[in-house]
């Protein structure tokens, strides 16, 4: 027995509206009495795409609202990342719908593409409201064909983007929620101290290495100190806060001071009892950066195969726009450029005792 009212029996096809949802699909080349057979699989692989977009924000919701909690509370942190772990299996799955739809030969395309025009996959304003809230940026976008975005948008869905934008995204609620992380400076400890000079020591082994290898030449050489010096300034400003605001002011870092260092704690000590629920939802962000980043990518690919150098319908420059935000739109880079100086355990700072209980299981520290 449950508490809810009496009704009637539900049934299926009424529940799932399948009389409106299956009477979606109208194809515009039958409308003209030519009917293109494999214009219904674009339009159910597209339709599918936006039920799936619809569910990803709705995960977002959840996730944003436990995040906007002041403070996050802990109990809730593990049902975020159960979230965006979801996310991430509906991304993956969006990438496999591309092999669906590349049973669609260019041939089969051309049989009703012109019929598209101007509609294009760049006006799913679900998609664009995802990468927002996600943390992707307007300053860090690729100009549309030298305009905005969101241009080819309806007036509405220009409102709609905007008003999203005028809210704090995932990226900024997680860099706010890392701000807090108290274990940086604990007891005494500042862990920045000990660590920094295991990193030093780490790149000054490769620096040398570098200069002593004989078997690259001496333009490898080069390039490969030159990374190495980029890397070296980037840990630098970690750990001072000049540098680190001179970093920032230039794009290099997006993180906050403290929450890159809160970041790069969580990721050296994951293996803390308390820091294994913050480590694992720091990995569903970057699988869900690097899993837009493969649909972005295969997306391309589907374009370049299908149209070759023509215009994208919606007059893009098509495969070379797609493949260049693949590599630009990303969110959480800075997660990814903290494996830069992440060290072998075995030369990892050990954690003070009074640290390490704290980070402990109660009944594990009590027994101590």
């Amino acid at each position: 027995m449950t508490d809810f009212p009496e009704r009637p029996p539900l049934y299926y096809g009424s529940y799932l509206k399948l009389d409106r949802l299956l009477s979606c699909q109208e194809m515009e080349s039958a409308k003209l009495g030519r009917p293109a057979h494999d214009e219904m699989l674009f339009i159910v692989v597209h339709q599918a795409y936006e039920l799936w977009f619809k569910q990803i924000l709705f995960e977002l919701d959840a996730v944003q609202e436990i995040f906007a909690s002041q403070p996050v509370h802990d109990r809730d942190v593990g049902r975020a990342s159960r979230a965006l772990g979801r996310v991430q299996e509906i991304l993956k799955l969006l990438v496999h719908q591309v092999d669906v739809l590349e049973t669609m030969t260019p041939l089969d395309f051309l049989d009703f593409r012109e019929l598209l025009y101007p509609a294009s996959g760049f006006q799913s304003t679900q998609f664009r409201e995802i990468e927002t809230r996600l943390g992707l940026r307007r300053d860090d976008r690729l100009p549309f064909d030298r305009m905005a975005f969101d241009q080819r948008l309806s007036e509405a869905d220009r409102r709609k983007l905007e008003a999203v934008e005028c809210r704090p995204s995932l990226s900024d609620q997680v860099e706010a929620w890392l701000e807090r992380t108290p274990f940086v400076d604990f007891g005494g400890y500042r862990f920045q101290e000990t660590y920094r000079a295991a990193v030093s020591r780490m790149l000054g082994r490769d620096i040398a290495y570098i200069e002593r290898n004989q078997a690259i030449s001496e333009e490898e050489r080069q390039t490969e100190l030159k990374r190495l010096a980029s890397a070296r300034e980037r840990f630098d400003a970690i750990f001072d806060a000049a540098r680190h605001r001179e970093l920032h002011a230039r794009g290099v870092w997006r993180l906050s001071l403290r929450a890159l260092q809160a970041a790069l704690f969580i990721n050296l000590y994951r293996d803390e009892p308390a820091l294994q629920v913050p480590f694992n939802l720091l990995s569903r962000l970057m699988d869900i950066d690097e899993t837009m980043t493969t649909w972005r990518y295969r997306h391309a690919q589907m374009v370049q195969r299908m149209i070759g150098l023509k215009l994208g319908t919606g007059g893009s420059s098509g495969h070379d726009y797609l493949k260049a935000a693949a590599e630009r739109h990303r969110v959480f880079g800075d997660l990814f450029a903290l494996s830069t100086f992440l060290i072998p355990r075995s030369t990892l700072p050990d954690l003070p005792d009074p640290v390490r209980r704290a980070m402990a299981f109660t009944y594990a520290a009590e027994q101590v």
